[in-house]
């Protein structure tokens, strides 16, 4: 970890400053809100990835400060959970890196964590902060409820005829309970990630960077013990009670990481072929509906592992030295 000293303090103060701008202009702007939110994190990961750990750090506390301030502290509690630490966390995993030698690898070279497991950590954080939330907010069938009724209500105004069926009403109701928070995960994680790669292609520009910029083709997978966690939230879901609701959180969250690792492979796996442009596009356009989604999830799922990014070891005096060990 660097030492903390006035341009790290600066830099850090900047960057929580900023962060909680965009977070109170989030709940000025409703209709930005995802996106303003989203981009809270890039405050934090360019101090994290560029000025190392004290500059997350502080940045962190300092827009935390300011959210407590100016709205509450229970509002600081939830953008802390949801965007400031998650941010700071990736950074500093961003940041690791060890001898390859420790690993069977050259004795030149270091071996940085892999964006495997980065991906991994980052799935667990926002289910556990999802989670947090829907306990403090009270999420449950009470609130969701209330939301089917007012929009069966409104469809009632416009269309005087519709008489709801109670058993699809109830189905309904059912559906909307898990599938809240496993959207609200899913979306999470992968606007997270798209800030941590913003982030990364910003300081690698600058020449701020620690870690290498890597291919995100060909090293964008999912650990293989996600394959587990994933299984157990989708169990979790014929569960009923809370241990649904857990397990729904898992299921967005974690399917999203194999969502992305899945067209990351396809990204892959094209490359060199004249049709590759027109079948990516067809590719996500297509996702927007459940069944090719669930195809490229799969494809996620069917291709595991780690790659680890190798840069030259530097000299030992070098101030942009990472934070080993992994």
């Amino acid at each position: 970890m660097q030492k903390l000293n006035q341009k790290t303090l600066l830099t850090g103060a900047l960057a929580g400053i900023t962060a909680a701008l965009l977070v109170l202009g989030a709940s000025a702007q409703p209709s930005f809100s995802a996106v303003l939110y989203a981009a809270s994190a890039l405050p934090i990961l360019l101090a994290g990835l560029g000025w190392g750990n004290m500059a997350a750090i502080i940045s962190v506390v300092v827009a935390g400060g300011l959210g407590a301030v100016a709205i509450s502290p229970s509002f600081a509690l939830v953008m802390t959970l949801v965007t400031l630490a998650p941010a700071a966390w990736l950074s500093h995993l961003a940041n690791l890196a060890r001898p390859a030698s420790e690993l069977g690898g050259p004795e030149h070279l270091m071996a940085w964590y892999p964006l495997s497991d980065i991906l991994l950590h980052l799935c667990g954080l926002v289910t556990l902060a999802v989670i947090v939330v829907g306990v403090m907010i009270g999420y449950g069938p009470e609130l969701t409820d209330q939301m089917v009724d007012v929009l069966i209500s409104s469809v009632r105004e416009q269309q005087p005829a519709f008489v709801p069926d109670p058993a699809a009403t109830a189905q309904t109701k059912a559906l909307v309970l898990l599938m809240l928070p496993a959207l609200q995960g899913g979306l999470w994680v992968i606007m997270l990630f798209a800030a941590y790669h913003l982030a990364t292609r910003i300081v690698t520009a600058s020449g701020l960077n620690l870690r290498p910029r890597e291919d995100i083709p060909s090293a964008l997978r999912m650990n293989r013990n996600a394959i587990f966690i994933f299984l157990a939230g989708l169990v979790a879901c014929f569960a009923g009670g809370v241990p649904a609701l857990v397990g729904a959180t898992v299921l967005g969250a974690f399917g999203a990481g194999f969502l992305m690792a899945g067209f990351a492979a396809l990204h892959y796996r094209t490359r060199g072929k004249d049709w590759r442009l027109p079948a990516l596009i067809i590719c996500y356009l297509a996702c927007t509906m459940v069944l090719p989604a669930a195809f490229i999830l799969v494809l996620g799922l069917s291709d595991t592992r780690k790659a680890i990014a190798l840069t030259p070891n530097k000299d030992g005096n070098d101030s942009t030295q990472p934070d080993t060990k992994i």
